[in-house]
Order: C-alpha cells, then structure tokens, then sequence
C-alpha cells in the first residue's frame, strides 16, 4: 500500500497551499489503482467534474442507501450522463421493503442505528473496496464538516491502509458555492443522508 511507503505528515505540508488540482496531479503519480467516493450529495459535482477532466475513466464509487431523495437520485442521473461516469454503485444485499420490515429507518438513539448503518452502507462499502482494492481513494471530505474530518488532513490513511486524499480538505462552503457559480455545476440541495442524519455527524465510511 502507498499510504504506507509516503510521509503523509511531509507531503500535507507541502500539498496545504496547492490547488485541488495541484493535489490531485500529486496523488495520480503515486497511485496505480485508485477510485472517487460520491454520495452524490450537496457539493458532490465540484469533485466529480475535476476528477473526471483529470482521469476521465477513473472508478466512481456509489454506495446508496436506497433512501435518498428523488431529487438525488435525479441529481446522480444528471452528473453520471454529463460526464459519463464510470459508476459502480453499491446497495445493500437486502431490499428497502425488507430493510423497513426488519429494521426501519431509526433515529440516531434507536438500538437499531448502528445495524442500519452496517447493512445500507457500510457493507457495500467493504465489499466494494474488495472488489477494487484502490491504493488510493479520493473524497470529498473537508475540515469542520464533522469532529473526526477535522482531525484529518488532505492526506490521511484508512483503516486498511489505502491513501485517502481529500482535494478540497481546506476549501470552505462559501469557496465551493463559488466554484458552482463560476463553473455552471449543479448544488444538490435537498440531500439527506439517513445515517448521518445531523449535517455535522459522521456517515460511517470515513470510520474505515
């Protein structure tokens, strides 16, 4: 693995004042096999459409939980046809009829939380990156966005040991509302992520 041949704290350093896209030329010289997370949520196109102008066949990652809204899923439709995503998208093994029959959509206190969260998101995520074994991945992950991603850097490494490398770390919402505003994208308004639930909590997959 990369992440384990790199000095992550050397290279924050030197990637903290470079653009997204100096990051990312950076990151695609030391990946062999690497892939893009999107939940296709609120600022999703800013790293979708710069990933794709600078490795346009890169593995987009989709793990959905079948609980977005229409307007997302519209939203995922729009952006994977534009710029011709190479999309794989994840679900859970069981149905959503199966998922509201056994466990619900629970709240955030609710015993079956973390059970929810395991079978909507965290498996397929697991078994995709089986599936794919990236050296590298790329999120969109930005500092205050939650306790844990404040903890981050524009580097970090998973809990397997893939490079986890976060273009846009610094960047804040003011900064992406400009970047759709001068770049024409789109702004996924009404995204809800069940297993987050509160805008400033963590969606599970940065735990691995």
């Amino acid at each position: 693995m990369i992440g384990h041949t790199i000095d992550i704290a050397y290279w924050n350093q030197v990637l903290r004042d470079k653009t997204p896209d100096e990051i990312i030329d950076w990151a695609l010289t030391v990946s062999e096999n690497r892939i893009v997370t999107t939940s296709f949520g609120v600022y999703s196109s800013v790293l979708l459409s710069t990933m794709v102008r600078k490795d346009k066949g890169i593995k987009v990652i989709w793990c959905d939980t079948l609980y977005n809204e229409n307007s997302t899923y519209e939203h995922a439709s729009n952006l994977i046809r534009q710029y011709n995503l190479n999309i794989y998208r994840y679900q859970s093994l069981k149905s959503k009829a199966e998922i509201d029959a056994t466990i619900g959509l629970p709240g955030l206190e609710d015993d079956n939380h973390a059970e929810f969260s395991e079978v909507v998101k965290l498996e397929p995520f697991r078994r995709a990156l089986k599936e794919h074994q990236p050296d590298l991945w790329f999120t969109n992950i930005r500092v205050r966005q939650t306790e844990l991603r404040s903890k981050k850097d524009i580097l970090s490494l998973s809990k397997d040991g893939i490079l986890k490398v976060s273009p846009f770390y610094y960047w804040t919402d003011a900064d992406l509302d400009n970047y759709l505003e001068v770049h024409g994208l789109p702004k996924n308004h009404d995204y809800f992520d069940p297993i987050k639930a509160l805008k400033n909590r963590e969606c599970g997959i940065h735990l691995q």
